[in-house]
């Protein structure tokens, strides 16, 4: 039987930093054991998937200090507070590849790992891209590519993409129905 609620949780914020919060959900379960939980919060993040004519796109090299590796990626960003998703699409965009979107649209949306955080990322087709600059953050050291479709699935399959936004916003992408202008 799956619990999709438990009664009576408690909550306890055992940190909270500039952009993530942990905490420690306390509950009992169906069989009366205590169970404690670690669970990460997270405001949010945007995936895009910036489309250039006859099934190019714009992938990045982004150096990722948490796994000391320089990664391929789409383009991603966290929410501000307040901010809607379609504009910080639109923001990190520009930021990171320094192509602005003409037209943008809500492609789907995932939660990266609910197993302990609740982030969930909404993915955005970004098309008719004009080239404006980028606009690196502090700290931001990352390279642009434009490439076919064809190359970046290829990239999944032998294992040169590993970041997992990454891989579910190219194959939600590449499954659209066909005749889908995205």
């Amino acid at each position: 039987m799956i619990i999709a609620m438990y009664d009576r949780v408690t909550t306890r914020q055992v940190h909270r930093g500039r952009l993530l919060t942990v905490e420690v959900l306390s509950f009992t379960d169906p069989q009366g054991r205590l169970i404690e939980r670690e669970v990460v919060r997270h405001p949010g993040a945007v995936l895009i998937v910036p489309r250039l004519k006859e099934n190019r796109l714009v992938l990045l090299r982004n150096q990722r200090v948490a796994v000391n590796e320089c990664l391929w990626e789409l383009p991603a960003g966290t929410l501000e507070p307040g901010e809607e998703p379609a504009e910080a699409a639109r923001r990190e965009l520009a930021q990171e590849t320094g192509y602005q979107a003409g037209t943008i649209f809500k492609l789907g949306e995932f939660y990266t790992s609910p197993g302990f955080c609740d982030e969930l990322i909404e993915v955005f087709v970004a098309r008719d891209l004009r080239f404006v600059g980028q606009q690196l953050d502090a700290g931001e050291e990352i390279d642009v590519r434009v490439m076919e479709q064809a190359e970046a699935l290829a990239m999944v399959d032998d294992g040169r993409i590993r970041d997992a936004k990454t891989i579910a916003g190219l194959l939600m992408w590449a499954r659209l129905p066909p005749g889908t202008v995205a």
